[in-house]
């Protein structure tokens, strides 16, 4: 399997060199020559198969000229040790994706791309450094996935002020082979950031970047597994049956609200929460090889970039706004030059149905879930079930394919609340912390606050001192 630039598609290089390298040389985003299909034999079993045994068949075709088997196997077993429960929430599903140990879905992408990275890095001599912006969660699960890690060092610039106080403390709190820097600026500002550090002669010259935004194929990839996961299980009719009550719910049972409609046992439809839809991408990468996916509902906030896209087909970059879902504060989102080099305006268009939600809408779905299923939505999560309110608005009145399906509805729910207790306990009341966010909350941040231009970047990472 070799991996193209997105910009030139003469540039092949092997999953090892897309994955270190982070970027290609001419700014492109490297994808896969094709994207494999799962055998007859793994689709038929997607709702039976453990997830680390997904996770494997899924990931494998993509890496294996590089990864041997038996690496493979202990990769996502130790990567993947927390669950993706498929919760049953009134007249949906609610994937959880927040059980890993920064509480957010990044977990899979980072912690598969730290083990990754060492595995390939296993006869290096030099130092990797790695640079990565955030507009919220990636940086905290990146610095915890590498945290530790041996001959490699990481820097995260997120924008300053413009994310929760936990999730600085898990970005900025570590120490160690972590460093962060707050930019006085938006998170397109930190991306714009970074993507120039990638070509700018002398940092490429005396330091070996990397980067680990969902713009490093590695960290993509991983996150298609739990779309699989998760369709399989739709589609035999069933979904997780490890749950137990937990203090999010008030002991409501969601379970015959989702079973009356008749919906399970048909291709799911996902409503994911986005930003720089690297998880959508990833989600559609997952489609392509087989899952039973019916397509996609995408779910932003004011950054209504990719919504007004599928709307007109025109794509209009603009300057990011900032809002309580903040995570998804993107105006320029990379992962659309991968998704467009795959995929034509009307395939695109035909596969996804886009939605945007302000931050007034966001509070009030979390305040009317809450107080009809006693279960408590993140802002993020938030916009994808008011996504799913817009969709089911429209269903048979629009001419839109997705529009008329009848199968189940799933939204993703990317970060646990807890994460946004600044909003979210005030509109339901205290929420439980987890033992790892309890943990991060004792942190102290430790940050370099530069001006959002990239000399400032180059000189504070050639200093050695972020």
């Amino acid at each position: 399997m070799k991996y193209f630039s997105t910009r030139d598609k003469s540039l092949a290089v092997s999953f090892s060199a897309a994955a270190l390298g982070g970027l290609s040389s001419d700014g492109g985003l490297y994808i896969p020559q094709e994207i494999p299909s799962y055998t007859p034999a793994v689709r038929s079993s997607l709702g039976t198969m453990a997830f680390i045994d997904i996770a494997f068949e899924t990931i494998r075709p993509f890496v294996h000229e590089d990864i041997p088997d038996s690496v493979l196997g202990a990769m996502v077993e130790s990567a993947f040790n927390f669950s993706a429960p498929l919760v049953p929430v009134d007249d949906r599903l609610v994937l959880e994706l927040f059980h890993g140990p920064t509480a957010a879905f990044k977990d899979f992408g980072a912690r598969f791309m730290a083990r990754c990275f060492s595995y390939l890095r296993r006869n290096e001599d030099r130092d990797l450094h790695i640079l990565v912006a955030t507009s919220g969660d990636t940086g905290g699960a990146v610095a915890d996935g590498f945290f530790g890690v041996e001959g490699i060092s990481v820097t995260v610039l997120y924008p300053q002020g413009r994310v929760s106080p936990l999730q600085e403390r898990q970005i900025a709190g570590l120490g160690g082979n972590v460093a962060a820097i707050a930019v006085e600026g938006s998170f397109d500002d930190c991306q714009r950031l970074v993507k120039s550090a990638f070509v700018h002669p002398e940092l490429s010259r005396r330091i070996n970047l990397s980067s680990a935004n969902s713009i490093n194929i590695s960290r993509l990839l991983p996150q298609a597994v739990y779309y699989a996961a998760a369709a399989g299980l739709a589609k035999a009719g069933r979904y997780s049956e490890d749950l137990v009550p937990t203090p999010r719910l008030r002991g409501k049972s969601h379970e015959q609200g989702v079973l009356r409609s008749g919906q399970l046992g048909k291709e799911i439809l996902f409503c994911v929460p986005s930003g720089n839809f690297g998880n959508l991408t990833a989600g559609l990468y997952a489609q392509a090889m087989g899952a039973p996916i019916a397509g996609f509902i995408a779910a932003t906030n004011s950054n209504k970039t990719i919504p007004d896209y599928l709307a007109s087909g025109i794509y209009e970059p603009r300057p990011s706004v900032a809002t309580i879902s903040n995570a998804m504060d993107v105006g320029t989102p990379s992962n659309f030059e991968r998704m467009s080099s795959h995929w034509t305006y009307e395939e695109l268009r035909n596969n996804i149905m886009g939605f945007w939600i302000d931050d007034t809408s966001t509070k009030q779905t979390i305040s009317e879930v809450f107080d009809r299923t006693g279960y408590v939505l993140d802002p993020h999560g938030a916009v994808g079930w008011a996504a799913v309110d817009r969709w089911q608005s429209q269903q048979h009145s629009s001419e839109h394919r997705l529009a008329h399906i009848s199968g189940p509805v799933a939204v993703l729910g990317t970060a646990h609340p807890a994460k946004f207790s600044e909003t979210v306990e005030q509109l339901v009341g205290p929420v439980p912390v987890p033992p790892a966010l309890a943990a991060a909350m004792n942190r102290t941040v430790q940050a370099r606050t530069i001006s959002a231009n990239v000399e400032a970047l180059v000189e504070t990472l050639l200093s050695g001192r972020p």
